[in-house]
């Protein structure tokens, strides 16, 4: 495909381009990522998760000047709510981390969750991959900010930094079961705020009892995103965390997991949109499911004709 060409070429308007196809779901799409395909695996993928409020796109903001100090290239998902009225990402790149548009070495794009319940958008899979074929040498992903419903992350990238801030040391013990189990690394931002040490201490506690020797400890790092302040140690565990993920051989196997998960995506998407053609009301099911008395439709049944069905 042309579009392929050029995005492998360098540039940078089909790679904007090329992630539109993504998130319009375009049916040449397919095409395209199976082009793409053997030109991936160079970007490291960072995920930013935790509840709202505790400064992820600041902190993001702030990965982005060290790894460009770093001379690193740089990709960024900023996943935002939706608009009532669009549909499109309510946050756009023009507001977030707009200090960064004019550098070559740093393309961002805000991106509509519609709806997803796992906090990314249902596209930032592929979008992810257009932009690792397009050589960048780390991809950040920022979640929403809608607390335990965004352990999707984790299914996405290779090291998953958790962000909290010290006014949540109070709610970390309630939210352990869901975001903190993911954490690769925790990062308290705006700990010049009273309460960072009990944040860290707090942090500490949800570390399991079952851990063994080699085991990966995630490191809690305090960071004032605002100011610079100990994002270079940031990066620092990330680094580490990437060299632990190499050398155990579990990078691969999350890749492979990865790759799993996206083929099971499509092939959900596929079967979901199938149903809903078969549910339209020109088609037999969906006459049946407008006209027929409630009590005589099985959706168990239905779901099985749909399934069973051609086309």
């Amino acid at each position: 495909m042309e579009i392929a060409d050029q995005l492998l070429a360098g540039d940078t308007r089909a790679l904007a381009r090329a992630i539109s196809l993504v998130e319009r779901d375009d049916p040449k799409l397919p095409e395209l990522l199976s082009e793409l395909q053997p030109h991936t695996g160079h970007s490291y993928l960072l995920g930013f998760t935790g509840p709202p409020g505790g400064g992820k796109s600041t902190l993001v903001d702030a990965v982005i000047e060290v790894l460009r100090r770093q001379d690193k290239t740089v990709g960024v998902l900023a996943v935002d709510p939706n608009s009532p009225f669009t549909g499109g990402a309510v946050l756009g790149d023009r507001v977030r981390m707009q200090r960064h548009a004019l550098d070559p070495g740093v393309f961002v794009r805000s991106m509509g969750a519609r709806g997803h319940l796992g906090g990314l958008a249902g596209s930032s899979r592929q979008a992810a991959k257009v932009l690792d074929a397009f050589g960048r040498d780390f991809v950040l992903m920022e979640t929403v900010g809608v607390g335990q419903s965004e352990l999707e992350v984790s299914s996405l990238c290779d090291t998953t930094i958790v962000v909290v801030n010290p006014r949540q040391g109070d709610e970390i013990q309630a939210i352990k079961a869901g975001i903190l189990e993911i954490a690769d690394i925790f990062a308290v931002n705006k700990a010049d705020l009273p309460g960072s040490d009990s944040a860290v201490r707090q942090l500490q506690q949800t570390y399991p009892d079952d851990m063994k020797e080699g085991d990966w400890l995630p490191p809690i790092i305090k960071t004032v995103a605002t100011r610079g302040e100990g994002v270079d140690e940031l990066i620092g565990a990330v680094e580490r965390h990437r060299q632990y993920v190499i050398d155990s051989g579990q990078l691969e196997q999350k890749r492979r997991r990865h790759l799993r998960d996206e083929v099971l995506d499509f092939v959900a998407e596929r079967a979901r949109r199938k149903a809903e053609r078969r549910l339209g009301g020109s088609t037999e099911i969906g006459r049946r499911l407008a006209e027929a008395p409630l009590r005589e439709l099985d959706p168990y049944s239905i779901a099985g004709d749909i399934m069973n069905s051609d086309g």
